[in-house]
């Protein structure tokens, strides 16, 4: 590092258990965040903050004003811009140090295989169940570490998915099954509080750190709850699913 990475930096230096090896490390990562809505936006710039090596970013949608009340990584005069690109602006202005790659496309399971392999983490910031599921299925068949939010009115989820890596750790089907009916909803029909969607995003961003320098306690096993109407944040224990149609052939294979 040089002397201005090292001052830019100095403020994770500074914790024993970060130093300069946990923010080498950071650097030298690679992340991948399927989303560039509310969550996305918020987990991105403090990923590209905190000096996170590489970071790509998959979202086929473009900047709305409707998405200006949450979406803190997109501006009024971005409004028609790919978010891709907006983000990709957004985070250049927090570190320009960060190589950003934007993916302008739908994330279906091709492209999910091909990014997913070559993340050392992955971010879940979507806002439907289908793309949740394709994105928990690319990280457990190459066995990749998945931090997983949502958000919608007042309620926020956030949990992490690593059945390769921890022993009982579930994959998100194993606690939403895929064939479960679960009815799509959205902001445009119920709505979103406007600091939930960063709260969600900054936490995600936060425990992906801790994955990537192996330090602390990720939310493996933890399903986190968030009522945002009463500032009220719950946990609850998580297992796998011994039946599990995502993880479970991953789980006979290692055993």
């Amino acid at each position: 590092m040089d002397d201005s990475t090292l001052l830019r930096y100095s403020r994770h230096i500074l914790l024993d258990e970060i130093g300069i090896e946990g923010q080498q490390a950071i650097g030298r990562a690679r992340v991948l965040v399927v989303g560039a809505g509310g969550l996305g936006c918020a987990a991105v710039l403090y990923l590209a903050a905190a000096g996170v090596g590489a970071l790509a970013v998959v979202d086929d949608d473009v900047v709305d004003l409707t998405n200006l009340q949450r979406q803190i990584g997109h501006t009024t005069d971005r409004i028609g811009q790919r978010k891709v690109d907006s983000l990709r602006q957004a985070a250049a202005g927090v570190n320009p140090l960060v190589a950003f790659r934007a993916i302008d496309a739908r994330a279906d399971a091709a492209l999910l295989d091909a990014e997913v392999g070559q993340a050392d983490v992955v971010l879940d910031c979507t806002d439907n169940f289908s793309t949740r599921h394709a994105v928990n299925a690319a990280c457990v068949a190459h066995r990749k570490p998945l931090v997983s939010g949502s958000a919608l009115r007042f309620d926020g989820q956030l949990a992490t998915y690593h059945p390769g890596a921890a022993d009982g750790a579930p994959c998100y089907a194993c606690l939403f099954p895929p064939d479960s009916r679960v009815g799509e909803t959205d902001c445009a029909t119920m709505g979103v509080f406007a600091p939930l969607v960063g709260m969600v995003g900054t936490a995600q961003a936060a425990d992906a750190l801790l994955v990537l320098l192996g330090r602390g306690r990720p939310l493996l096993k933890r399903l986190r709850m968030l009522d945002g109407l009463h500032m009220e944040w719950t946990d609850i224990r998580t297992a796998c699913d011994p039946q599990c149609p995502v993880c479970g052939p991953l789980r006979h294979e290692a055993g």
